[in-house]
């Protein structure tokens, strides 16, 4: 991806001088990131070249960069399970896969007169983000007990956007509701279990890290314009030490495991990207903390896009899965995989 394409980022970016707080101002904002053309897939070569673009956005408005990462998996994940969606070029997609037990989607028929890729979906998904304008949406869904990918248009008979679900204040814009299918149609992407099973799975798992860093970055130049007249406050120097050195954790963790994927685009990367996400996690924690007890009450009142970040950046990081992840990590640390050699 050429450095142009960040500059054109840039550029969109800079037009917005604060988060949005709706979701029809998102969508604007969304169709202008999607005109610039698709990021490159995880394992392409250029998968480093995807996160700067994702931390770029997220250190702007991190409502925007869930929607955004949102239509780039879907994107990505289509182009790996080798499907070219028909569907127009500004098409807002949706990647929507969290699986609550009250809250799937079943393929509750296939018609005899359809193709075998054509099916039926009946029930609820739960935290739908950008339900209420994205376009189509890439889902996980249920035949039985087996999962599988359908892509669904939304501005269909069957599909019912509702207002339940979603009571944050943080990422509150992102409008992560339920969404209600009735004998909805479908096109199934990919077999059985194709979602979790293909490489891009942990890939992108790992991409999603870049997102809460992005977020964080915006933190710390708040922190680091605040200490510029106060370099002889010894309290201050030293919270902002500590948020250089996680930012720096973070930044180099995330151009390793960019590194490994590209070498190795077909591995399997579950330990990489558990690994990966647990150490920004712990940075963004750290920044979080130290931003706050440094800068006090004023930026959380008085700056709106710190205070927003401060409220969304929580919410986004509990994407991850905290001590279960730090648990399925600790298993696959065998003498074999471990790599803890110098």
């Amino acid at each position: 991806m050429a450095a142009s394409f960040l500059q054109r980022l840039s550029d969109v970016l800079a037009c917005h001088d604060a988060p949005a707080e709706t979701i029809f101002e998102l969508a604007t904002l969304l169709d202008q990131l999607i005109a610039l053309g698709p990021l490159p897939c995880p394992g392409s070569g250029e998968t480093l070249s995807r996160w700067r673009a994702l931390y770029q956005v997220a250190g702007h408005d991190l409502a925007l960069t869930k929607l955004y990462e949102g239509h780039t998996d879907a994107l990505a994940i289509m182009a790996e399970l080798g499907v070219t969606p028909d569907t127009p070029d500004d098409a807002r997609w949706a990647m929507w896969a969290a699986e609550p037990p009250q809250a799937r989607v079943q393929i509750s028929a296939q018609a005899s007169h359809y193709h075998d890729d054509q099916a039926r979906l009946n029930g609820t998904k739960a935290w739908c983000s950008g339900a209420p304008m994205v376009t189509h949406a890439l889902m996980t869904v249920w035949h039985e007990d087996r999962q599988r990918l359908a892509a669904v248009a939304l501005d269909q008979e069957g599909v019912t956007v509702t207002d339940r679900g979603w009571q944050a204040i943080g990422m509150q814009a992102t409008a992560s509701v339920e969404v209600g299918f009735s004998d909805a149609h479908a096109t199934l992407i990919g077999g059985f279990d194709a979602y979790i099973a293909r490489p891009g799975f942990w890939q992108g798992g790992a991409g999603i890290a870049a997102c809460w860093l992005g977020g964080a970055h915006a933190l710390a130049r708040t922190l680091q314009a605040g200490a510029a007249s106060r370099q002889d406050d010894p309290l201050m120097m030293a919270h902002l030490g500590h948020v250089d050195v996680a930012l720096q954790t973070g930044l180099i963790a995330l151009r390793d495991a960019a590194a490994v994927i590209d070498a190795h685009p077909d591995r399997e990367a579950r330990t990489l990207a558990l690994r990966t996400r647990a150490i920004i996690e712990h940075s963004v924690e750290q920044i979080i903390a130290h931003c706050g007890r440094a800068l006090g009450a004023g930026p959380f009142c008085r700056d709106r896009h710190f205070a927003h970040m401060m409220a969304d950046l929580p919410v986004y990081l509990r994407q991850s899965h905290a001590e279960r992840d730090l648990s399925a990590l600790g298993k696959l640390c065998d003498d074999a995989s471990s790599g803890w050699s110098l």
